[in-house]
């Protein structure tokens, strides 16, 4: 019954990849909210309280009508989105790389193939035809 289950299972690559494709996602929101809600605030916190997000260049102003109101709103570079991107994909990068140096200290190397016993070349068995004919 388990070998049946096991065949079912592993019906090949199609499987293998739906279940890569859910760790995936579920991997990049781990990392995602790791790097938002836990690395962000303590490199804000050692750059002197600045939120990278909300750094901008502001190329025009904006333009607020009498009554509050926004008629025009501000043209801006918002650059610190950029580094925070940055310093998400160095994060994640890092923690992949350390889950596959991981995963390979798991893996066993492949035994050794013995070799076939070598048979004589070419040569040698023309010497070997040349002495049978001399007897």
């Amino acid at each position: 019954m388990f070998k049946e289950f096991k065949d079912f299972i592993m019906t090949g690559n199609v499987i293998d990849l739906a279940v890569a494709v859910l760790l995936a996602g579920a991997m990049g929101l781990v990392v995602s909210g790791f790097v938002g809600d836990i690395m962000m605030p303590i490199v804000g916190h050692f750059s002197g309280d600045v939120d990278f997000a909300d750094m901008k260049v502001v190329l025009s102003e904006a333009i607020i009508a009498a009554d509050g109101s926004i008629t025009k709103p501000e043209n801006a570079i918002m650059y610190g989105k950029w580094v925070n991107a940055i310093i998400n994909l160095i994060i994640v990068g890092f923690v992949l790389f350390i889950i596959i140096k991981a995963y390979n200290k798991t893996k066993t190397p492949p035994a050794p193939v013995e070799e076939a016993p070598k048979g004589p070349t070419a040569e040698e068995l023309l010497v070997e035809i040349r002495d049978a004919l001399r007897k």
